[in-house]
């Protein structure tokens, strides 16, 4: 029965893995662009994304509604790889967004390459100042002063407890 399942699931992980390899073009022309991967697929505005794409020996640009034109430059590697990092736009929608990529002239687009995420709604909590406000002294003040209080309390009624 666990022969069975392993088998299933070994399966399936090659007919995924089959899937998702690049197709090889035809005439062996290398210098069309194929295969853009961007890591990380999921991203919050502000951050740092990868892209590589294969078939792009002498670089090239990409370019997205979330990011700017930025340059690819080549990778040594079999597939004549190239690769750039982009930073998303701090104004970007989140929503998945198309990667489009120039290569010797040619071009490819990538739907839905990645999903922007909306950024982070701390509220104040210190991103807009820097240390401790009057109102936070004035909290561990009291809540030292209370302790201290607490503390001598205690200690005078145990010190009346031994002359009993």
């Amino acid at each position: 029965m666990r022969n069975t399942r392993a088998l299933a699931a070994a399966g399936a992980a090659v007919a995924v893995l089959g899937l998702a390899a690049p197709t090889a073009t035809a005439g062996g022309d290398h210098n069309q662009p194929s295969n853009i991967v961007a890591l990380p697929s999921v991203i919050a505005r502000g951050g740092q994304m990868t892209v590589t794409v294969d078939g792009c020996p002498q670089g090239g640009t990409m370019t997205s509604d979330a990011f700017r034109t930025t340059h690819l430059t080549p990778v040594r590697g079999a597939n004549e790889t190239s690769k750039g990092t982009a930073t998303i736009k701090e104004d970007a929608r989140p929503g998945s967004y198309d990667i489009t990529v120039n290569c010797s002239g040619r071009r490819l687009t990538r739907p839905a390459a990645f999903t922007v995420i909306g950024g982070v709604r701390g509220g104040i909590g210190g991103s807009s100042t820097s240390g401790a406000t009057s109102t936070d002294i004035a909290i561990g003040g009291g809540l030292v002063a209370a302790a201290v209080a607490g503390g001598g309390v205690f200690w005078m009624r145990r010190r009346a407890e031994r002359r009993i």
